[in-house]
């Protein structure tokens, strides 16, 4: 077996290929020209991309050229999805999510040296297309029974798909027989729930070339329940700073289920394998001290944003908790944080609003009397500092930043509120 498709297997990186003797033959001979495609349907991509990504990684370093293809007319069509027919996004926006996705995208592999990656785009090769010779060339290879015969297209027949989202399939299939022809790829790879688009591609050039050529597909990746990982209550983890901060990036990962949290580092951590192996052993025998979880958060936040995001995520949550000063957060890193915690605006015209309200306001308590009682006990905290009088008010420099301010009940009930001065 090759030592790629063994590392890829290992990882958990690996549900499906074409023919996989004769991939691991093909990647034996020497360099091969693979590709991996991504869609502009939004401005960023998610941690479902980042799968793909961390693929070519693996298949760059073992000696591999990458063409990373960013579709600038693919993202235009939409592939057809089962719960109904995509909204067709302006030229204009889908031109500008190019451009942002192809700079995340170039983070993740090495545009230098002796195998370094191109940057396509499918709109260089279809935006002048003749419709007449695409239908002629193209389409005649295409037998619509099995067209028909599709998981998505199935689904959709009772409701109904456009000719545009059906025909989607005849893009993707030609961008395979364009890299080939201009760059010589020979394999393509994306996940599981493109098998069919990835597969139409390689029968593509069987029929007009003649050429046998390669795929493989990852796998979706599942919570311990069977669900989607990469979603979280408010949303897609996204790998866009302004649409997920590194905080909450960090916190997403943190939080991984310890059942799952071993197959999560060998997909997303680059560590050896000796070294994940430890950490299972650690996971086993004291899941309580979260080491998989900490190694995994730092790890993705480090690669995904950088070492200062990641830093600056650990140093938030510390001080959360009280291990730290929130004072000594910057107001970027406070403001994410007050975010993900969903942190109400308290209106204050003229003195500041009372604990109890800050409490009760952030739900940290259930009732202004909860809030009493919590700081009766001595279980009450703003800043980390404990609060013991029942009818304190917040004070001018307990807004951090001159608008934030952290509240707690206990060890681990944490909220916020951002004060709007009226």
């Amino acid at each position: 077996m090759n030592a790629v498709l063994d590392e890829l297997k290992w990882r958990g990186l690996m549900a499906n290929s074409t023919d996989e003797a004769a991939l691991a033959e093909h990647l034996d001979a020497g360099p091969v020209t693979f590709y991996v495609g991504f869609d502009p349907t939004a401005p960023s991509l998610h941690i479902g991309h980042l799968v793909q990504l961390l693929v070519a990684r693996v298949l760059q370093r073992n000696g591999h050229r990458p063409l990373m293809l960013v579709g600038g007319s693919t993202g235009l069509i939409g592939d057809p999805k089962e719960t109904g027919e995509r909204v067709m996004n302006p030229k204009e926006t889908v031109s500008g999510w190019v451009r942002s996705i192809q700079r995340q995208v170039s983070r993740f592999v090495d545009f230098a040296g002796e195998n370094p990656a191109r940057m396509v785009n499918n709109l260089d090769w279809t935006g002048e297309l003749n419709t007449l010779d695409f239908l002629r060339d193209i389409g005649k290879h295409f037998p619509v029974n099995r067209m028909l015969a599709r998981d998505v297209v199935r689904t959709r027949l009772e409701e109904g798909i456009s000719y545009t989202e059906f025909s989607y399939v005849l893009l993707q299939s030609f961008d395979y027989q364009q890299l080939f022809r201009t760059y010589g790829c020979t394999l393509q790879f994306g996940g599981s729930d493109q098998w069919g688009n990835i597969t139409a591609g390689v029968e593509l050039l069987r029929r007009s070339d003649g050429a046998h050529v390669h795929a493989l597909a990852t796998p979706l990746l599942t919570k311990a329940d069977g669900t989607k990982f990469g979603k979280t209550e408010s949303g897609t983890v996204w790998l866009d700073p302004q649409l997920t901060s590194p905080y909450a990036f960090h916190q997403f990962f943190l939080n991984a289920e310890d059942a799952k949290v071993i197959d999560y580092l060998r997909v997303f951590s680059e560590r050896p394998r000796a070294e994940i192996e430890d950490l299972a052993r650690q996971t086993a025998e004291a899941p309580q001290l979260r080491a998989a979880q900490r190694a995994l958060a730092d790890d993705v936040t480090a690669m995904v944003h950088s070492p200062a995001d990641r830093d600056a995520a650990v140093a938030a949550a510390a001080a959360l908790f009280g291990r730290s000063e929130l004072a000594d957060l910057s107001a970027e890193v406070l403001s994410s944080v007050v975010q993900e915690l969903k942190a109400p605006e308290l209106a204050a015209a003229g003195e500041l609003p009372s604990v109890v309200d800050v409490l009760e306001r952030t739900g940290v308590v259930a009732s202004r009397s909860a809030g009493r009682r919590a700081i009766a006990e001595g279980g009450a905290y703003v800043n980390n500092q404990r609060v013991t009088d029942p009818d304190a008010r917040l004070r001018e420099e307990d807004l951090l930043h001159g608008r934030y301010v952290v509240v707690r009940r206990g060890k681990r009930t944490v909220g916020a509120a951002s004060v709007i001065r009226g």
